[in-house]
């Protein structure tokens, strides 16, 4: 039940709640089991193209669905954790992705599998944000880096875990029994979470925008749908792409007119409230950090998408073993990242993003230099690289953004960096697999019989891909050296006591 509220609309600020470790660790537990879900389908892709004789095109609607719904959920989960009790809150988003696993688990046909994968996205959606959330509300300033590289720890082991796991299981089982662990890991969860879950903040009734609703959904979905279609700049302008894009862009710019109208009239004294309070974006500090992050994203999608395509199809490399490649890049990046937060919280920003952001360049250079003689080891070593370049800007950046954003909003503050996120991962994903196709086709690779050479066309395209990868990076490193984006603590108070109360 929601608790009573003042004149603004807002819940009184009542203590933090008792054990804030026992909750944090709660929700990190919800969000591993999330990650580890998200990243095991590419694995059994084929399989389930079989089963249900589809092609590859209708196949990879069970990642863009599930892409489109985090899309059109994440920017609401703010207004949720104003309105709705963190325990319930919790307990509907596990109930929603372990119902999802069940149904994908005995799914008779595609469309229900389908169905499921989007039931369980509305779930996932939630728990992202919570987690950050909860961070920015429960650790002091001065900890909260070391707290975030928490966060950390389940963004880089659950991918790299995800692959090798999906592997192994499809050997010695069917898909099936993929979305039947997680039925389990979603049920301990849940069990888990709704005993021991309490609430972190107190809630309010801020009203809800319908239109801003409609308008977000519809936004943020053409612009993830309008970016993954991008891949098709390697058959030609890619028409679709640019129309769809171009409505998100339209839409999202109603969208955040709205948003400013909403809050404008809220510090007026109107019963009104927005669905997602866009004053984190006004922050200098918060842009730049964030700016940083999404590139580091981008790369970081690039890599986990065309490694495995040179793996498997010029190595000629099993899925259980290009998942092995990334796995020892992702337990370093795990163990490292707690470690790069107490570096941050002791030096700020710079020390660690600096030689993240170099080390990030490294990496791509290195996958330039591919070859069909290529070692497995070499793949190995520039996994690791890149793993630990990204958790010495993840870490960094996603603290210093949220520490920008007053305590009251940080709710806000985690879904827009949320759902950015997912836009840079459709980005990267889409905008790598382009360039491949283009640098493919324009190869001039061939046989010592003068024939076309396949693997020689696929390798031209990857290298040409990581080229651009090479740009972003050093994109990255420049704004690393010329911008200086620490959140001080008289800086984090003077945000915290000048911010207008929202939603």
């Amino acid at each position: 039940m929601s608790e009573p509220t003042n004149s603004a609309g807002t819940a009184p600020m009542t203590e933090k709640p008792a054990r804030p470790g026992l909750l944090i660790a709660i929700i990190v537990m919800a969000a591993f089991v999330m990650i580890l879900n998200e990243t095991t389908l590419s694995n059994a892709l084929p399989d389930l193209m079989k089963e249900f004789s589809i092609g590859a095109d209708t196949a990879q609607w069970l990642t863009t669905a599930f892409m489109l719904t985090m899309a059109v959920v994440i920017p609401m989960t703010g207004y949720f954790m104003a309105r709705i009790s963190s325990r319930v809150l919790y307990i509907l988003a596990l109930s929603l992705f372990t119902v999802g696993s069940v149904i994908a688990t005995v799914a008779p046909e595609f469309w229900v599998l389908l169905v499921a994968r989007i039931v369980q996205a509305a779930g996932t959606a939630v728990i992202m944000p919570m987690l950050m959330t909860s961070i920015v509300i429960l650790v002091p300033l001065e900890r909260r880096g070391a707290m975030m590289g928490v966060v950390g720890i389940v963004m880089a082991v659950g991918p790299a875990v995800g692959p090798t796991y999906a592997g192994v299981i499809l050997e010695i089982a069917e898909w099936r029994e993929i979305f039947g662990t997680m039925v389990i890991l979603g049920f301990l969860a849940l069990a888990i979470g709704g005993w021991q879950m309490r609430a972190l903040t107190p809630t309010s009734r801020p009203p809800f925008d319908i239109p801003s609703a409609i308008l977000s959904a519809v936004g943020f979905a053409a612009a993830i749908y309008g970016l993954s279609k991008l891949e098709e700049l390697a058959d030609g302008f890619p028409t679709q792409s640019v129309i769809f894009l171009i409505i998100g862009a339209i839409v999202l710019a109603a969208f955040f007119r709205r948003q400013s109208s909403l809050m404008k009239a809220q510090e007026a004294g109107q019963n009104v409230a927005p669905l997602m309070n866009i004053t984190p974006l006004r922050s200098r500090e918060y842009n730049l950090s964030l700016a940083m992050l999404l590139i580091g994203f981008c790369t970081l999608f690039g890599f986990i998408i065309l490694m495995p395509i040179f793996g498997q199809q010029v190595l000629g490399l099993s899925a259980l073993q290009t998942g092995l490649i990334t796995l020892p890049g992702g337990v370093i990046q795990g163990i490292m990242a707690p470690l790069v937060g107490r570096v941050y919280d002791a030096k700020g920003t710079r020390p660690v993003i600096v030689p993240g952001a170099a080390l990030l360049v490294v990496a791509m250079f290195l996958m330039t230099l591919l070859t069909e003689d290529t070692s497995i080891w070499f793949l190995v070593i520039v996994a690791v690289a890149l793993n630990v370049g990204i958790s010495m800007i993840m870490t960094p950046l996603m603290s210093n953004a949220l520490s920008a954003v007053p305590e009251k909003l940080s709710s806000h503050g985690s879904s827009i960096l949320s759902t950015l996120q997912q836009l840079a991962g459709a980005a990267g994903t889409a905008l790598f697999v382009a360039i491949m196709g283009i640098g493919a086709a324009h190869s001039s690779a061939t046989t010592v019989e003068g024939i076309p050479d396949p693997l020689g066309m696929v390798t031209d395209g990857v290298t040409m891909a990581f080229w651009f990868g090479v740009g972003l990076a050093a994109v990255a490193l420049v704004m690393t050296l010329v911008f200086k984006i620490d959140v001080t603590r008289e800086r984090r108070v003077t945000i915290s006591e000048d911010a207008p109360a929202g939603a």
